[in-house]
């Protein structure tokens, strides 16, 4: 199967990519078919040189049946290639492992707190209107 990933490239802690064009069986920074662009992370997101992209080839790869890594799906979406993929899941890693296991609890006991709530006005309402 054919992808549209990155291809890491520079020095330690200053990474450079390559927007390739790979056999999916083939290593991230191994053989590739062709190389369609570039992507410089280091950069701001508002200077040009940050993303090089052959709009032409890139279309061709996807007409031919490859398929973009969801990176290289956000770069080609964000510069008008092909249209934005929907976000995905963000799970809370980054928050302490504590502080995950308290909002989970929270979690669990809101909704047992609030279902007694919604009970009590519907036995209330009838005793209303019997009045």
């Amino acid at each position: 199967m054919l992808k549209l990933r990155l291809s890491r490239g520079g020095t330690k802690k200053r990474p450079v990519y390559k927007v390739v064009v790979a056999d999916s069986r083939f290593a991230r920074d191994g053989r590739f078919i062709e190389k369609v662009g570039f992507f410089n992370p280091l950069l701001p997101k508002e200077k040009k040189e940050r993303v090089g992209l052959e709009a032409e080839r890139i279309k061709y790869w996807l007409g031919q049946g490859a398929q973009p890594t969801t990176r290289v799906a956000r770069i080609l979406g964000e510069n008008e290639l092909m249209p934005m993929p929907a976000n995905g899941n963000n799970p809370n890693k980054a928050v302490p492992k504590k502080e995950r296991n308290k909002k989970e609890e929270d979690n669990k006991e809101a909704p047992k707190e609030e279902a007694p709530k919604a009970e009590a006005p519907k036995e209330e309402a009838p005793a209303e209107e019997k009045k």
